[in-house]
Formats: structure tokens, sequence, C-alpha cells
């Protein structure tokens, strides 16, 4: 995960493995995670409407845990002493040199991880499609401005 933020992983260590690996249990007391994709977008897009798709779209497909991993949630704060969290579905974005990349986190059970997340991109793909060129996607790709002069000499 980047910027810091929970993953929903609870770290258990044995005294047998103290010093040798974590333990992480995915079905304990929070039996959820954070997850989260990444959408690059162009330059150039309409990125409001962007970040719209991409809010509703994740409130569509994983915004249904969000009140059972809230009780959770705040059951292990007051257990643990932890720090709030957001666990409703939020959107971020950075300029890099290439795009405007897009990340949409989410709560998600951990067993439902991967089914998630191709239902988030098959959503955000015909949705992106449908504004019919307002956003597009954004890939690595090499723009020629000039090509030099090429000087050809032959001898006979």
């Amino acid at each position: 995960m980047d910027g810091d933020l929970y993953n929903g992983r609870i770290v258990l260590v044995a005294n047998s493995f103290v010093f040798k690996e974590p333990v992480f249990n995915y079905s304990g007391d929070f039996p959820f995670l954070w997850d989260e994709i990444k959408i690059p977008i162009q330059y150039g897009s309409n990125y409001g409407t962007a970040t719209e798709i991409f809010m509703r779209v994740g409130k569509e497909v994983a915004g249904d845990i969000t009140d059972q991993s809230r009780e959770k949630w705040n059951a292990l704060q007051q257990k643990y002493r932890l720090e709030d969290a957001q666990t409703e579905p939020m959107v971020s974005l950075i300029a890099n040199d290439n795009w405007v990349e897009y990340t949409l986190r989410y709560v998600v059970s951990y067993k439902r991880r991967r089914i998630t997340k191709t239902e988030l991109f098959t959503k955000i793909l015909n949705e992106i499609e449908a504004t019919n060129g307002d956003i597009k996607f954004a890939s690595a790709t090499f723009q020629l401005v000039e090509a030099p002069e090429l000087k050809v000499n032959i001898k006979k």
C-alpha cells in the first residue's frame, strides 16, 4: 500500500519465530483488507469526471461492506488502541512525468480480493470507454517531436 495507510493486516509473532518471520492473519479480528488499484489517465482528460467515475464505481462495488468493516474496525480500535481509519472507498491522485495516476482505495473481504479487483477494473474500463474520449487511459508512449537530419553519402 502506498501513502502509509492501513492495509488491514494484523501481524502475530509466535514465540518460536520472534526473530525469524511475521505471521499474517487475514481471518482474525478484522476479516477485511485495504486494497487499491491504480488507474493511469492521460493529461488533458476530464479529471473531475474521472474522479466521479472512480468514486461511484468504488462505492457500487466495494461500498457494501463499509458498514461491516467500520463496526469491526471500531472494535479493534478499542481492543488495540488504534487510531481511526477510513473504511469508505476513496480516490486520490498524483501527477507524474507520464500521466495522472489515480488510486482507488477500498476495504474488501480477504476472501474476495481478486474478484473485487476484477469487477472494479471491468466497470472502470466500460465507464471510461463510455466517455467517448473525454477521459483517456495513459500508457507508456513516445512522441517524436523532430526527426534528426540524416546525411547519406554514396561512394561509387
